[in-house]
């Protein structure tokens, strides 16, 4: 009878939350068998059963979160399947007299608690006469209150002698049920997510420990949309901008390693491996995956690795190793129609790049007034890392590779 346990994936996790079980105690899972989905703070998984036989056991419900390793279920692999239990019957409403359904609303009796004596248990008038001499004492008035709001008396506490419902006692289960109906009509209140509440903690802790300075800039991108054009041709798919982004991005800190260090209270750690993470908007949050040794693969590699680290994020499976080993990361707000904006340091990295749109404008060149597509850029970085100028330096490069972009087809230095 093995104990199923919260999985542990990658060195660093120590808790999960169950978000969903598959299956119900009594039922049989084959082994395999997608069991139940739980959440880290970076993906959601499907547990699959490690045996088949019974679940005899739910230890831990849907929602909570325990460390890994806990005992969250148990199945039974001596007990075999069974059949499922057998549907209830379906009710139906009681069939009256006119004169029965009349007394009944008289005395704000309700049929369904009226036992009939007719035929296929028609109610007649003598069945609710029947049921007003065991139905529960009250006043005149009382009953009529009842029956002017529907109330059945059953349901009714009576605080008079022997029991007896006075006025009183109908305003209080009027006002109760009032009470219950503003609660039921209360404001929703949307728990965190995991991913949410860690992105709360990351961005709360950026904001209170970065000394942040955004620099921007813009870029021409007439070559870049032109080389986009000819590889996507070549490809026989649409190559990503991201990937052209994350080609130059991962040059340019090549040249300038201090924008790929990270922040710790010893000193800055400067990175040897350039690992890019792209954020990532998700129907659970904001995930980054990251491109590992982006400054060692070609284009097309480097195409194909983001589409599926991206395809993995979207459908909530990514890996933990998707999203771990950050040393920079990029943020692409162009499709939303943004130009330029202010991105927050994932720390502990010291920098980070905000990508808006691609829109043609119209700008001086050589003497003239011409129509040219331009890319606006925003560079972040912590101002505790490093000063200004090496920053604006490597945004100046980053502006040169995305200008002159045939240079990110070399493994070499690209052209300045």
């Amino acid at each position: 009878m093995p104990d199923l346990l919260m999985p542990k994936l990658g060195l660093t996790m120590t808790e999960a939350t169950l978000s969903e079980w598959l299956k119900n105690e009594g039922d049989y899972v084959r082994e395999g068998e997608p069991l139940f989905i739980f959440e880290t703070d970076k993906s959601t998984l499907e547990f699959e059963a490690p045996a088949s036989g019974i679940l005899t056991r739910i230890v831990v419900k849907a929602g909570q979160t325990v460390p890994v390793y806990t005992v969250i279920g148990v199945i039974d692999e001596a007990r075999r399947e069974t059949p499922p239990a057998p549907e209830g019957h379906l009710t139906r409403r009681p069939r009256a007299t006119p004169r029965a359904k009349r007394l009944a609303r008289q005395h704000g009796i309700h049929l369904s608690a009226v036992r009939g004596s007719g035929e296929l248990g028609r109610i007649h008038e003598a069945d609710v006469r029947a049921a007003l001499s065991k139905a529960p004492a009250a006043t005149p008035l009382a009953r009529r209150m009842a029956q002017a709001h529907a109330l059945d008396l059953s349901t009714v506490q009576g605080s008079g002698r022997d029991g007896k419902i006075r006025r009183a006692d109908i305003e209080a289960q009027l006002s109760a049920q009032v009470a219950e109906a503003g609660a039921a009509n209360a404001p929703e209140i949307e728990p965190f997510t995991p991913i949410r509440a860690l992105t709360a903690r990351r961005m709360a802790q950026s904001a209170a420990e970065v000394a942040p300075v955004t620099l921007t800039t813009e870029a021409d991108a007439a070559g870049l949309v032109a080389l986009r054009e000819q590889l996507s041709a070549l490809m026989g798919e649409k190559l990503s901008y991201n990937a052209l982004f994350i080609a130059a991005a991962a040059r340019a800190l090549r040249e300038f390693p201090a924008l790929n260090a990270a922040f710790t209270p010893q000193g800055l750690r400067h990175n040897a491996a350039i690992n890019i993470g792209l954020a990532v908007d998700t129907e659970r949050g904001l995930l980054v995956p990251v491109v590992p040794n982006a400054d060692q693969r070609l284009l097309d590699d480097i195409h194909q690795t983001l589409k599926g680290l991206i395809e993995r994020a979207q459908a909530g499976k990514s890996l933990p190793a998707d999203l771990e080993g950050g040393t920079f990361t990029i943020t692409n707000l162009g499709a939303f129609e943004i130009d330029l904006f202010t991105p927050i340091v994932v720390l502990p990295q010291v920098a980070i790049l905000g990508v808006g749109r691609i829109v043609e404008k119209v700008v001086p060149q050589d003497g003239q007034i011409v129509i040219r597509p331009r890319l606006a850029l925003s560079l972040t970085f912590d101002h505790r890392a490093l000063d200004g100028a090496p920053a604006a330096r490597f945004l100046k490069r980053l502006k040169a590779l995305l200008e002159n972009p045939l240079g990110l087809l070399l493994r070499g230095s690209a052209v300045r």
